[in-house]
């Protein structure tokens, strides 16, 4: 028997993939289990089942690192009672680290980056076709190990096919439409991990964007690094990314729209008109602040001031009245004294963000502060100073969703909430009364959660909520009427 044979004759199918990080990563996952589906793979989420195992990465924080690793050195002993397994590690950390990998868990096979996605079907089947189980690596160049135009081809965007289970639910969908970014903020390696930055072609994402509500997505989120920065040539025309919406929402069976994650300095004038002017652009814009204090944004190379940021706020307030928006803060940053943190809470109380994420600085190798500046705040500091600043944020969130008790809002219903989920999995009764209903999730058309009771077979329609209550995180309602859509003229207005 050859060793292909052999090996074959080991493998069971059972494919389970593991992710950290952001939505772009959530995406990549997807792709990479469409086209391993082909393959004959059947996903499964015990990793004991498995006899291939990936875990996509992220190098944005050391714990989503450190997590990783542990997940790993669990796998280091079953190898070596199951050497049919193949395990495969992708994404940036995998184009970050690079052969630490190998050296840190011997037993990889895979190390994939985040530009060679399309190569793991591939490189799965060579690593399994022979017995010596030689160790391969997929990775793009390095921002200094070749031209622009070299580096930036060596990162290739994978959009080639999809995979309903994977998505956030089968009426939601991420859409790629761009990778990289070219800021170089000084505390971030996305830069190297994702390489340069890169537009895909407006007729490419309005293609898939199609594909998608005909298999029934009634809602897309557009990714970028900066998504705001999308700009590309097409048949001698410069589309941009209110062009790109302006497509997208005439495209039937599609009545959401939004994006993540901008950039301040790229929030142009007609993209918030197209915010405003569109009836499927959910009112709703992710743009990290990060600090509060200039001389922090300053060290972070972020290119633009709190007064720069008070502006475009002022410009959306004023064109899209209503619009809500959240950011990400990071605390404890090199060099942060008390009164920079104490700019920050001010920031938060002055802009009013809808929410916000909120991380302890971490230093990255190969960023220009691990080698520039030192980390000098103590873990301890870092952790009040994050409790701090999440007080404050969840004090003016529950402010600004109080306002919306008595009014009604328009919801896209995603399916049970997870308090219910974790009632129906301990086989608890969820609504007295009523075996029908449920305790239902969703977002209103300006991305607050919204939580009622309802049957779930609502999930995929879009709802009217009355608000009768909320905490910090979430609007609590009853269901008023369930709308029922015709055609692509879009969602009810949110009352504001």
């Amino acid at each position: 028997m050859s060793d292909q044979s052999s090996s074959a004759a080991h493998h069971n199918g059972k494919l389970y993939i593991e992710t950290v990080g952001c939505q772009m990563n959530m995406l990549d996952s997807e792709l990479v289990v469409a086209a391993l589906r082909k393959d004959g793979f059947e996903l499964t989420d015990d990793p004991k089942l498995a006899d291939t195992l990936l875990f996509n990465t992220c190098s944005v924080r050391e714990n989503a690192e450190h997590k990783i690793y542990s997940s790993l050195g669990r796998l280091k002993y079953v190898k070596r009672t199951k050497p049919q397994k193949v395990i495969g590690v992708m994404g940036c950390m995998a184009q970050k680290d690079q052969d630490l990998i190998f050296k840190r868990a011997p037993h990889v096979d895979l190390v994939v980056g985040t530009g060679q996605l399309a190569e793991i079907p591939r490189l799965i089947r060579e690593t399994r076709a022979t017995t010596s189980r030689q160790q391969q690596k997929a990775v793009s160049l390095g921002r200094r190990d070749g031209s622009v135009a070299a580096v930036s081809s060596s990162f290739q965007s994978y959009d080639p096919l999809r995979d309903p289970e994977m998505r956030p639910t089968p009426f939601q969908a991420f859409v790629r439409i761009m990778i990289g970014c070219d800021k170089f903020c000084t505390y971030c390696v996305v830069p190297t991990t994702r390489g340069p930055e890169q537009s895909r072609p407006p007729s490419q994402i309005l293609s898939e964007v199609k594909v998608l509500a005909d298999q029934g997505v009634k809602e897309v989120c557009l990714l970028g690094q900066t998504v705001n920065s999308y700009k590309h040539t097409e048949n001698g025309r410069l589309n941009r990314l209110s062009d790109l919406m302006y497509g997208i929402n005439e495209i039937a069976g599609i009545e959401r729209i939004r994006f993540v994650t901008s950039y301040p300095k790229d929030m142009t004038d007609d993209l918030l008109h197209a915010v405003r002017d569109l009836s499927k652009a959910v009112k709703y814009l992710h743009v990290p602040l990060q600090h509060g204090c200039n001389e922090q944004l300053r060290l972070m190379k972020r290119g633009y001031t709190v007064d720069d940021y008070r502006e475009m706020m002022h410009r959306i307030n004023d064109i899209v009245p209503g619009c809500s928006v959240s950011s990400d803060f990071i605390v404890g940053f090199c060099g942060e004294t008390e009164e920079a943190h104490q700019l920050s809470m001010a920031a938060i109380r002055e802009f009013r963000f809808k929410n916000s994420f909120i991380f302890k600085y971490s230093e990255r190798e190969g960023t220009k502060a691990a080698t520039m500046l030192p980390d000098d705040i103590p873990e301890e500091t870092k952790k009040r100073r994050n409790n701090e600043v999440l007080a404050v944020q969840n004090e003016v969130s529950e402010e600004d969703n109080a306002e919306f008790i008595g009014r009604q809002v328009s919801v896209l219903v995603e399916g049970p909430s997870k308090a219910a989920e974790k009632k129906a999995a301990r086989g608890e009764e969820v609504v007295a009364g009523d075996p029908l209903a449920t305790q239902l999730m969703g977002r209103s058309e300006c991305d607050r959660i919204v939580v009622f009771d309802g049957n779930p077979r609502l999930a995929g329609s879009t709802a009217r909520v009355e608000i009768r209550d909320c905490t910090g995180t979430t609007l609590i309602g009853s269901i008023v009427t369930r709308e029922v859509q015709h055609g692509s003229n879009g969602l009810l207005p949110i009352v504001s």
